[in-house]
């Protein structure tokens, strides 16, 4: 099942980079993601998958907020943070937690540590003395 959603995220990504739903894009598309090494590396549990998943759904209308939140309230103050990598994670839910973090206006992921930390830069309002 693990290796389904794998592939289906593999593709999801090929469709977004090319826009394009042709038989022969389509095709290329699901070779590609059979060919690319690390299918089936390490075992996920489908539940980190399912939270992911609900994390992404709630991310996009907290994505909006924050996206008007810096419109009517300037956000002048910038930091960047360490964020530790949650255990146990394969490759495909890293990325997707990267694609979470950076999802959202006020974050984004500037380095990924392989020994399991995130470098984050985040925009904020500025602290009042």
């Amino acid at each position: 099942m693990i290796g389904y959603l794998n592939l289906i995220l593999r593709l999801t990504i090929w469709f977004l980079l090319t826009a394009n739903f042709t038989v022969t894009n389509i095709i290329i598309g699901v070779a590609i993601a059979f060919l690319i090494p690390g299918l089936r590396k390490s075992p996920t549990a489908l539940q980190d998958w399912m939270r992911v998943l609900g994390e992404i759904v709630v991310a996009i209308p907290q994505a909006y907020l924050e996206a008007i939140e810096m419109i009517f309230r300037p956000h002048n103050e910038e930091e960047i943070i360490m964020e530790r990598v949650k255990p146990q994670r394969t490759p495909g839910l890293i990325f997707l937690d990267i694609f979470l973090i950076t999802f959202t206006p006020k974050t984004i992921v500037l380095k990924y540590h392989e020994n399991g930390w995130f470098a984050v830069h985040r925009v904020q309002r500025r602290k009042l003395p």
